[in-house]
């Protein structure tokens, strides 16, 4: 077992069988406005299910693809190389890679950018998904990626707000 699939399960035993649920659209009209978001992950990734939690909690349609191999996905929507994270999500046109707000999903949708995506790289502790017990949230960059594959600073989170 990679470091990863290690990591993802452990992730899923501490959350517990709330993490097992699975992802149930909501169908209130004001949800039903926004896009269903498709996310890819390991079916053995708490962190990930945790991640879709927030993204329902926000409002959002949400389609689980679980898949072992990632890599395929990633390189099909653009994923840079050193930006990748745990789990891939599509959304009207455009990739989310790894733990970003809602928040900045919804401006990416709402600004529409010549973009291919916003990624947060790794995997930050404090951002959705992946919260800690004591509640500190480790600075982090939500980056844009142009057509190009090349990134900007799109919103800071964490210890630098």
């Amino acid at each position: 077992m990679n470091l990863f699939k290690a990591i993802c399960l452990a992730a899923l035993l501490l959350a517990g069988p709330a993490a097992t649920l699975a992802a149930t659209p909501n169908t209130s009209p004001v949800d039903n406005a926004l896009p269903l978001v498709t996310v890819h992950k390991s079916p053995y990734c708490g962190c990930c299910e945790k991640w879709v939690e927030h993204m329902q909690a926000a409002g959002f349609r949400v389609e689980v693809v679980n898949t072992d191999d990632m890599t395929p996905v990633k390189q099909r929507v653009g994923i840079p190389p050193g930006k990748g994270s745990c789990h891939t999500a599509e959304v009207g046109g455009y990739f989310v890679e790894g733990h970003v707000p809602a928040e900045d999903v919804k401006r990416l949708l709402a600004e529409k950018p010549d973009a291919r995506g916003i990624a947060v790289p790794g995997m930050p502790i404090g951002s959705p998904g992946m919260e800690s017990p004591d509640g500190r949230v480790q600075a982090y960059d939500v980056q844009l990626v142009d057509k190009h594959g090349e990134t900007s600073t799109w919103s800071r989170h964490g210890e630098t707000e």
